[in-house]
C-alpha cells in the first residue's frame, strides 16, 4: 500500500516544525527540499529524525561521482531514509552514490521534472521529444541498472515505469493535488488516489497540507482518498 510523504517546502524550520506538530502521528514521512535545506541546514533533518520521522532529502544531486558520493555519505550519517539524484549524472555518478549509501538509505533518480512537458523537455535536450514517458523509462532503466532503488515520476508515467522496472522498483510520485485543487506549477499532476491506483509506492504532497487551515485533517483526508 502506498505511503504519504508531506513536503515541507517552507522557508523556515519553525514553520516546518509547526506543521509536523499539527499533523502529529498521522504521517511519519517528511520531505526536506532545497528551500528548507538552504534555510536551516542539517539541523532540520536531525530534528525530524530525533522526533522519529523518516526524512526524504530531495536535493537532486548532480555532480562528479566523488562529490555526490560524499553527499550521500553525509546524508546517511544524518539518518536520512531516502534521497534523490539526477539520472542525467550518468552511471558512474549513480554507482558512486549507491556505494556510499551502502544500504543505509534508499536512493531514487530524477529524470524529468514534473513541471516539464514534452516541448519544454525537448528544449533542454536539444531534440524533439514526442513522449516524456519514454524518456523517463530510458533514464530509469539506466538508474536501476546502476543500483538505484527506484525513480521519481509524475503519476502519468507510473504504470509504464512499473511495467518496465518490475515490482521491486521504488516509485516516488510528487506534485500531487487532491481532486478539484489547482495544479499550480505542476504540469503533469494528478490526485493521490490516481497515483496509488497506478502503483506508486510513496506519494509526496506539499501545499495541500502545509497551506491547510488544519494540516492533520488534510493529511487524514488524503489518506482516506488514497485508500478508496
Amino acid at each position: 500500500m502506498a505511503e504519504l510523504i508531506v513536503a515541507l517546502d517552507l522557508p523556515t524550520g519553525a514553520e516546518a516544525l509547526r506543521v509536523v506538530e499539527r499533523v502529529g502521528d498521522a504521517c511519519g514521512w517528511y520531505k526536506v527540499g532545497s528551500v528548507l535545506s538552504v534555510a536551516e541546514g542539517p539541523a532540520i533533518v536531525r530534528e525530524l529524525v530525533a522526533r522519529g520521522k523518516r526524512v526524504f532529502l530531495d536535493l537532486k544531486w548532480h555532480d562528479i561521482p566523488n562529490t555526490v558520493g560524499g553527499a550521500v555519505e553525509q546524508a546517511a550519517t544524518l539518518g536520512v531514509s531516502l534521497a534523490t539524484l539526477h539520472l542525467a549524472g550518468g552511471p558512474a555518478m549513480l554507482r558512486a552514490a549507491v556505494q556510499a549509501a551502502a544500504g543505509r538509505l534508499r536512493l531514487v533518480g530524477v529524470g524529468v521534472l514534473t513541471s516539464l512537458d514534452a516541448p519544454s523537455y525537448g528544449e533542454i535536450v536539444g531534440r524533439p521529444v514526442a513522449d516524456v514517458g519514454a524518456e523517463l523509462v530510458r533514464l530509469a532503466r539506466m538508474g536501476i541498472a546502476s543500483g538505484l532503488d527506484g525513480v521519481v515520476t509524475s503519476p502519468h508515467e507510473v504504470r509504464a515505469l512499473r511495467a518496465a522496472l518490475g515490482p521491486s522498483a521504488l516509485l516516488v510520485v510528487p506534485g500531487l493535488r487532491r481532486s478539484g485543487e489547482a495544479a499550480q506549477d505542476q504540469v503533469r499532476s494528478a490526485s493521490p488516489r490516481d497515483a496509488a491506483v497506478a502503483g506508486a509506492d510513496l506519494l509526496v504532497v506539499g501545499r495541500p497540507v502545509t497551506s491547510a487551515a488544519e494540516p492533520r485533517a488534510a493529511v487524514l483526508a488524503i489518506l482516506e482518498e488514497m485508500a478508496t
